[in-house]
């Protein structure tokens, strides 16, 4: 068969966040999460299918491709392929808006960009959960970035029982995620090098028993729009899936001194009356959840800090679409 498809995904940030599997080969997570997709931060992908290669090939644009990256991605091709019942192999061509492995979801984005694409080149039709449950195979947190806007994956208890599904759409709220980036290069310890390190921390059981109490305070702070009770949530939730990084075996530590210094800032903004809330993925980089009003003030105060390159800006970001505009 011959076919050619291409998608475009979201980062997401997680507020809520997934750290920790119970099942690592099929990514089912210790707890479930939430998060909302990053309009900014995209991921565009192109899979052709053609009768005409010998191998599969991966190339990424602006950024080096290693061995380890294309074999997970050419492993979910295989996932793919099995599903459509195909053999022939694919050129896949991908472009990311935002800095890679630097702890902002590329591997969400790539995944969920990637499975559209190939589900669409290879003549598959998947409904939304199901297509969910298949990016979550390539990277757990990519099931977040199928839907649309505000999104919760369930943990479930088995493969076809992990699924994400839309909370609220995008329009729903004027949250704004900006990220002070503060490092660009790949961090040392990749996401799913830190899910497999979580278990040892003394802190792992207690953390996931936070966040399911505090997965409902988040749905119902999203569906009232109540940004203290997300902002507090949200805040706590980090610092507690990074003291299980931290006292991991071995140990992770993915804060740098410029992301302490944008911690303490964003802590005495809000001190002052300037509402804003800090979350961290596995990275050094941060996320400043504020309200709409107050994005151009808090973005200058950013740009402004010792260390912070760059403000990128995100409103709630649309689901995973097939595109025209092919890469090749």
């Amino acid at each position: 068969m011959t076919g050619k498809a291409t998608a475009i995904s979201c980062a997401n940030i997680a507020f809520i966040k997934y750290w920790g599997r119970r099942d690592h080969a099929l990514r089912l997570p210790l707890n479930s999460s939430i998060s909302m997709n990053l309009d900014a931060a995209t991921t565009t992908t192109t899979v052709a299918f053609d009768p005409a290669l010998a191998a599969d090939s991966l190339t990424i644009l602006d950024a080096d491709t290693t061995e380890k990256a294309a074999r997970r991605v050419f492993e979910h091709l295989d996932r793919v392929r099995d599903l459509a019942e195909i053999t022939t192999r694919a050129r896949v061509v991908s472009r990311n808006s935002f800095p890679m492995g630097a702890g902002i979801a590329s591997s969400a984005s790539a995944f969920a960009a990637l499975t559209a694409a190939a589900c669409a080149a290879a003549g598959l039709s998947l409904d939304e959960r199901a297509l969910t449950i298949l990016a979550r195979l390539g990277s757990g947190s990519a099931c977040r970035s199928i839907p649309a806007g505000f999104v919760e994956w369930h943990a479930g208890e088995s493969s076809a029982t992990s699924f994400a599904e839309q909370i609220a759409p995008p329009e729903h709220w004027d949250l704004r995620d900006l990220i002070a980036i503060v490092q660009t290069q790949h961090k040392e310890v990749e996401s799913s090098k830190g899910h497999e390190r979580a278990d040892p921390s003394p802190f792992a059981a207690a953390r996931v028993a936070a966040a399911e109490r505090g997965l409902p305070v988040v749905r119902r702070a999203i569906l009232q729009r109540d940004f203290e009770a997300l902002g507090e949530e949200t805040e706590q939730e980090a610092i507690r899936m990074h003291a299980v990084a931290m006292t991991s075996q071995p140990s992770v530590l993915y804060w740098s001194p410029e992301t302490v210094r944008i911690m303490h800032a964003v802590r005495a903004w809000r001190a002052e009356g300037l509402p804003a809330y800090f979350t961290i993925d596995a990275g050094a980089n941060v996320h400043v959840l504020c309200l709409g009003a107050d994005t151009d003030e808090i973005a200058g105060r950013l740009r402004a800090l010792d260390g912070v390159q760059d403000v990128l800006a995100n409103r709630p970001g649309p689901a995973t679409r097939l595109i025209d505009a092919h890469l090749f």
